[in-house]
């Protein structure tokens, strides 16, 4: 018999497993991080995300000792993720494959690094998750054990005994496991402050366009406000630093932290439909899935982010750094986010945020985000070298100049060129 930490969302998967666990003999210890799931689900039907979290962890928690867990631990780590995983990928601008800001995959070392402290505080010698033998969350979860504590054993019962989904809901029938799941909305949901994912059941046909009742954070077409919203976001230091929602009350709050603002720019943006993702990407192990994603907060602090980084850094960073925000999504995306190179692109970004300080304005309507306006101390841009009207302060003739040396190997290349085509001649001749 083992004592085991289980990974537990409370959702269908992870309720069997609790199940299965303790039917093997096992002593299991249920362990739910919040990651602020919770924060933008009634966004749509209420207005706000004034819902009641701590009641939904209460009721998971709850759940998992009437299943036969010896204990139930919620950890609320909504500022930890948001301070040591959302920011630093925020100022890497990361997203996978240009599209999906990695929402789920910036969790999952989060989450193998509570599995293993929660392990070392219950003595227990196994943590165990939920994900499958195709997925992407195994490889990021047991890496991240790995890389914390390699001497704990990590298991995925669903990889070593594959389930599908229909037999999953027959067995929770059959055990007396309330889920949410049916047979016409049979997705797998994973949610957190900096998005939410939706995949199985209809969406796996690339062909088929989602149904609106698999979405819930953001409004379809004919729910959004015909009117446009204007915020203005603050960076400091090249994080999220105060969000100014003008004349929009019901999202403005006393609350300034990390958690709290994302959640509130997660209502009011998904009010507007902005952060539906439809993509097929590249899986960790190889083979390409559909995935569906609502990321209306990661969206637009994304984009306002990359906009301030254009005013304030100079070209050679920002070509420099195009690659290296590619290489650090990919690093998140493939499990690897405790890599030594990873702790090196952080410390590359530290190093010009300070000058990504600053205000952007961004107009929320109809599905888009769209800056209209950016400005900074750091600002490397200066009108009176770039403008037509009066006041014009840039040397025009120093362009010739500029143009002959700038010019100066392609002359070379075509004095060559033409030199070659002499000699051909001659001995044509």
């Amino acid at each position: 018999m083992s004592r085991i930490v289980l990974a537990y969302s409370g959702g269908l998967d992870t309720s069997v497993l609790l199940k299965k666990l303790i039917a093997e003999g096992n002593e299991v210890v249920a362990l739910t991080a919040d990651l602020g799931e919770s924060d933008a689900s009634t966004a749509l039907s209420t207005g706000s995300s004034s819902g009641d979290p701590a009641a939904e962890l209460e009721h998971v928690r709850k759940k998992a000792l009437a299943l036969g867990a010896i204990d139930a631990v919620v950890l609320d780590v909504r500022e930890r993720f948001v301070n040591e995983y959302v920011y630093p990928a925020l100022r890497a601008n990361a997203k996978y494959q240009g599209v999906y800001p990695l929402s789920a995959a910036l969790s999952r070392p989060l989450i193998g690094a509570l599995l293993v402290e929660t392990a070392h505080g219950t003595g227990a010698d196994t943590v165990a998750h939920g994900c499958t033998g195709k997925g992407n969350d195994q490889v990021r979860i047991e890496l991240a054990v790995r890389a914390l504590d390699p001497h704990l054993k990590a298991r995925a019962p669903l990889r070593e005994h594959p389930l599908s989904r229909p037999d999953a809901m027959a067995y929770a029938a059959e055990h007396g496991i309330p889920v949410k799941h049916t047979a016409e909305k049979p997705y797998s949901i994973d949610a957190n402050l900096w998005g939410r994912s939706i995949e199985a059941g209809i969406l796996e046909d690339p062909w088929s366009a989602p149904p609106e009742d698999a979405y819930a954070w953001t409004a379809g077409p004919d729910a959004r406000p015909r009117e446009a919203d204007e915020i203005v976001i603050h960076f400091e230091g090249g994080v999220l630093s105060s969000l100014n929602f003008g004349s929009v009350a019901p999202y403005a709050r006393d609350d300034r932290s990390g958690a709290a603002m994302i959640a509130a720019l997660n209502v009011l943006a998904g009010k507007h439909g902005v952060g539906r993702i439809d993509m097929v990407e590249d899986r960790v192990i190889g083979m390409k899935s559909r995935e569906v994603y609502e990321a209306p907060a990661a969206t637009v602090l994304v984009l306002a982010h990359q906009t301030l980084e254009r005013l304030v850094l100079t070209r050679d960073e920002l070509r420099f750094k195009a690659s290296c925000d590619q290489k650090y999504a990919e690093l998140t995306y493939d499990g690897l986010w405790m890599s030594p190179l990873r702790a090196a692109l952080d410390a590359f970004n530290a190093s010009s945020a300070s000058r990504v300080t600053g205000d952007v304005r961004v107009r929320l309507h109809q599905g888009s985000a769209t800056v209209t306006g950016v400005r900074s101390s750091f600002a490397l841009y200066e009108e009176s070298l770039v403008t037509y009207g009066h006041g014009d302060a840039f040397d025009h003739h120093a362009a010739d100049g500029f143009i002959r040396l700038h010019g100066l190997p392609l002359d070379l290349v075509a004095r060559v060129g033409n030199r070659s085509l002499d000699f051909a001649s001659l001995r044509s001749g």
